[in-house]
């Protein structure tokens, strides 16, 4: 398949800048590829849509103030640093800003000399190796010199950072947040488990993938870097009884759906606690085994993203959704409106 063949057409002013201050107010596009269904709601209706015994999973992970603006001891030159994965004690893969800037051996300053970064290995696609020197624990000189690290296509800078947190964010380690679980409140999670639905927790760290576009021109010889997952003894329990009910899985987000089938998929077919590394790509063509359905957001033409929605839901579905999207202007997105997919496409 050609990376083409998930385009479409965006007008840039739908583009959402900024997230709702009532989060459960933005818009939700109900749609089955089965039967052809396209609705409109608001989020808040989501709980219409998910029945007693039903499983509805999230991912905890947190987003740090992975953005960091410094300058180059030796020469004064700026140089920004994006925190992607802690390899080893205080030793971090970053994307450098410029990299032709950041060589082996190179120091950086930041907060006037409070933290300091040395390169210790020079990596491709503009990554690097560096090591961080500070006094103190690192995660609070972070809090204190970092920034949100938002999406490119996002342009201002947030009021209120917390604003890119889910209001249940726990785990960090995040270069980005899981934005498909930004529309829920606590009001309206209390509400669904009120309703007997399980809330179900696991954790994806979001790393560079979700900022690395497709460059190839056959999405096959695309390849996904890896993200950190893990998930508990009692989340995959909670999976594996409502499954042996009958009741439905509820994937929010795609990294929640990256971890459930990179778990089934090692494990042939169960839930199981378990953690480590997953490079996972979900294209057409790719059998989905671990969920029933999901909530996501309006991804980017052209991503990695819209391809696994487009392997759940049928790819020539998605793009007519995405047209009346476009269409009736909903906000696309990370601070965006939401999708929810009822069900898989039936391939039989």
């Amino acid at each position: 398949m050609d990376v083409s063949d998930f385009d479409y057409e965006l007008p840039k002013e739908l583009i959402a800048q900024t997230p709702l201050k009532d989060r459960a107010a933005s818009r939700l596009m109900v749609i089955n590829p089965n039967t052809g269904r396209i609705a409109h709601h608001h989020f808040s209706d989501i709980i219409n849509y998910l029945n007693p015994g039903d499983c509805l999973v999230l991912n905890d992970t947190k987003v740090l103030p992975a953005r960091l603006i410094g300058h180059k001891e030796e020469t004064g030159a700026k140089i920004e640093l994006l925190l992607l994965k802690q390899t080893e004690g205080d030793t971090w893969e970053c994307l450098a800003k410029p990299a032709k800037r950041l060589h082996q051996g190179a120091h950086v300053q930041f907060g006037d000399g409070r933290l300091e970064a040395v390169c210790a290995q020079e990596l491709d696609e503009g990554r690097r190796l560096v090591t961080f020197h500070y006094e103190g624990i690192f995660y609070e000189v972070l809090e204190e010199l970092g920034k949100m690290p938002l999406p490119p296509y996002i342009k201002k800078q947030l009021d209120d950072p917390n604003m890119y947190q889910t209001v249940y964010a726990k785990h960090r380690g995040s270069a980005a947040a899981p934005t498909a679980g930004l529309h829920f409140t606590e009001e309206l999670l209390k509400a669904i488990e009120k309703k007997g639905v399980h809330i179900v927790f696991i954790t994806l760290h979001v790393g560079l993938g979700t900022f690395r576009p497709v460059k190839v021109e056959k999405i096959e010889d695309h390849n996904m870097h890896s993200e950190f997952y893990q998930m508990s003894a009692q989340s995959a329990e909670i999976l594996t009884k409502a499954r042996a009910e009958g009741h439905r899985i509820i994937a929010c987000g795609t990294t929640v759906i990256r971890t459930l089938e990179t778990i089934t998929a090692k494990y042939d077919g169960k839930y199981q606690e378990a953690s480590g590394w997953t490079d996972i790509f979900i294209y057409p063509g790719f059998r989905y085994r671990a969920i029933d359905a999901m909530i996501t957001n309006f991804h980017l033409p052209k991503s990695t993203l819209i391809m696994l929605v487009a392997a759940f839901a049928g790819r020539d579905f998605i793009l007519k959704a995405y047209q009346e999207a476009v269409k009736g202007k909903y906000r696309f997105f990370s601070f965006g409106d939401a999708m929810f997919i009822e069900e898989g496409i039936h391939n039989e």
